[in-house]
């Protein structure tokens, strides 16, 4: 298989599996349907625009912050790797949206209801390599993005599973069109 087909059956597991544990605990403990999780009552709010807005500034954020030499060779695997995919613009909106859905599901309305915002903006920023216990540098990343996955957090009680999902879509678009241009 090649990486670019390898890189969307990725992106198609995080949409499609990610959101079953959510799913299936809520069902089986008999706390929310499926339906209810994905409120999709609230797509008639325009708070999934404000998470829109949230993604797209922070990403800005994190784009100028990651030029600093401190973030000097912290991501160039991961960044080299993106390169080398012959991303399409359809590959960056389907990658962005399948992490936001999939992650925010099972992060935000799953392991959020258990462990609260705090905790869980912990174990996702842990779980997606930027937290190092042995090097502040190599924390870095994780210590700039803490702030924006602290506000899908609380915005996320706030305002709803959208605002989550799009807050982490716009931001994930951003960064990968960066990379797609550059």
């Amino acid at each position: 298989m090649k990486p670019i087909q390898q890189f969307r059956l990725l992106g198609l597991i995080t949409l499609v599996i990610f959101p079953l544990p959510t799913f299936l605990t809520f069902h089986f403990l008999d706390l929310k349907s499926p339906l209810e999780i994905l409120s999709l009552h609230e797509l008639k709010q325009v708070y999934w625009l404000l998470g829109i807005q949230l993604g797209l500034l922070y990403g800005y954020f994190v784009l100028l912050v990651t030029q600093h030499a401190a973030f000097d060779n912290l991501s160039k695997k991961q960044e080299r790797i993106l390169k080398s995919l012959p991303l399409t613009w359809l590959d960056v909106l389907f990658i962005s949206f399948a992490a936001g859905f999939g992650e925010e599901i099972l992060f935000r309305a799953g392991i959020q209801h258990w462990l609260g915002p705090w905790i869980t903006t912990i174990l996702f920023i842990a779980v997606h390599g930027y937290i190092h216990p042995f090097s502040i540098r190599k924390s870095l990343q994780g210590i700039v993005v803490f702030p924006f996955i602290l506000l899908i957090s609380f915005g996320y009680e706030l305002y709803g599973i959208w605002f989550g999902i799009a807050a982490h879509f716009s931001y994930d678009c951003l960064l990968f069109s960066f990379l797609k241009q550059k």
